[in-house]
């Protein structure tokens, strides 16, 4: 699936610029995807998967990891069956999803990469995606987002009296795209193209370095120092003590919040900041209470990310460059163009296409695309709100794609790719739905 869609955006895109005569446009664009996938997407997520594998090696070997994971076991098994219920992949996983959640995704990527690394330890078929690792993919690209800060910026910085508003639609729309996402990978899983026993593959072990009874055995056997749940309670009690007055400052004022959505927004608003350095603290000082060389397994846990980001950057510059191609060769100015009339026939605003067609490709486009129809229509129009909408619902589902299987070397994605874009697509639905119920 990934190689034909691959070719398919190069040879289009060179079809069309040769129409148009636009060569020269592909040649710019094709060199900076090239540097920019370099320079601008991978080295500051080298920087980022460093510091955050270093602090998950740390939480995992003080047995953290591990007792979160225990908490929703039941729903991870059924979501991922093929999985040991004790794998450490289980922990990474709620790890991740909890920091898209919060909107803290410098956090949320290395925790995904590790993830995906730790699921392909009991891959048998080497660059073959298992049904774990497309179930995850899938909710990744329609991960729930509490509250889309990029979004709601964009409508507050050009003068939006409700840029909170998209909140509650925002939810309604990605809760929609995650269970649809997990109904399509389960579906599709099942469908004979798809099925895992017909995917051909160089059959290999399972690599995994520890069993994860034995892991999950041994961490919870390290003992807690006597300072421990003083020290720790206090530093909960401090983050607290600043998290309260940002989250509720309606409690030390007096009155009742202007309304419900913007107690929301403002909750985790005030909760996003603090997510990073409460991690940052916590985590340290939890392995330091199990006696744990914290330094040392920091330094360990972070050697990773040097491996991981030299078999990510072929596969992110490969993708960048052909969605380049495609975009600035007029190939989705074209597409647009023909899909009009249909758009037109049931109904949907053809001024939200280009952020539909675009949000997959490119996050960095999306963006620009939603500054833009805000200026022009106004950042209280309702398509100004179903845009921002679908951008805070929605992921880039071909560099997620790119990152996360391209970190361990899988080119055969199966049914990953339908189910991310199904997701996609129903979360551009639920997003127009949701506004014009919310907003009328």
């Amino acid at each position: 699936m990934l190689n034909l869609i691959w070719l398919t955006l190069l040879l289009i895109g060179v079809l069309v610029a040769g129409i148009t005569g636009q060569f020269a446009v592909i040649n710019q664009g094709a060199l900076n995807a090239a540097r920019s996938a370099v320079m601008d997407v991978a080295l500051p997520l080298w920087g980022a998967m460093t510091l955050w594998l270093g602090m998950v090696r740390l939480a995992e070997r003080a047995g953290l990891i591990q007792h979160i994971a225990r908490f929703i076991r039941p729903l991870l098994v059924l979501l991922f069956s093929d999985v040991p219920p004790t794998h450490p992949a289980m922990g990474s996983i709620v790890m991740n999803i909890a920091a898209n959640m919060l909107g803290v995704s410098n956090a949320a990527t290395p925790l995904g990469l590790r993830a995906m690394s730790q699921l392909n330890e009991l891959n048998t078929k080497q660059g073959v995606a298992t049904n774990a690792m497309c179930t995850f993919l899938a909710i990744n690209t329609s991960s729930i987002q509490l509250v889309p800060t990029t979004a709601i910026n964009v409508l507050a910085i050009n003068g939006s009296k409700n840029p909170t508003g998209i909140v509650g639609s925002t939810l309604i729309a990605t809760f929609c795209a995650t269970l649809c996402a997990i109904f399509m990978v389960k579906f599709l899983e099942r469908v004979r193209l798809f099925r895992w026993d017909r995917q051909p593959g160089i059959s290999m072990p399972i690599t995994a370095q520890r069993s994860p009874q034995s892991n999950e055995n041994a961490s919870s056997e390290l003992p807690m120092a006597l300072w421990a749940p003083w020290v720790l309670t206090a530093v909960f009690l401090f983050f607290l003590a600043v998290f309260i007055p940002n989250a509720f400052p309606y409690w030390f004022r007096g009155s009742a919040p202007v309304d419900f959505l913007a107690a929301i927004a403002t909750f985790f608003n005030a909760l996003s900041p603090l997510a990073i350095p409460f991690l940052l603290t916590f985590f340290p000082l939890y392995a330091a209470a199990r006696k744990i060389s914290v330094y040392a397994e920091f330094i360990e846990g972070a050697k990773e990310g040097f491996t991981i980001m030299v078999r990510i950057i072929p596969y992110l510059v490969g993708m960048l460059v052909a969605i380049a191609v495609f975009r600035d060769s007029g190939a989705l100015n074209l597409l647009q163009h023909l899909m009009n009339p249909i758009l037109s026939w049931i109904r949907f605003p053809s001024d939200l296409l280009p952020m539909v067609l675009i949000r997959p490709l490119s996050g960095s486009g999306a963006i620009a695309i939603l500054t833009d129809l805000v200026k022009q229509l106004g950042p209280d129009n309702i398509l100004s709100y179903m845009a921002a909408t679908i951008y805070g619902s929605a992921e880039t589902t071909f560099y997620v794609v790119a990152v996360y299987f391209g970190s361990v070397g899988v080119t055969k994605t199966r049914h990953a790719i339908p189910a991310g874009l199904f997701a996609d697509l129903v979360g551009v639905i639920a997003s127009v739905l949701a506004c014009r119920l919310l907003f009328r």
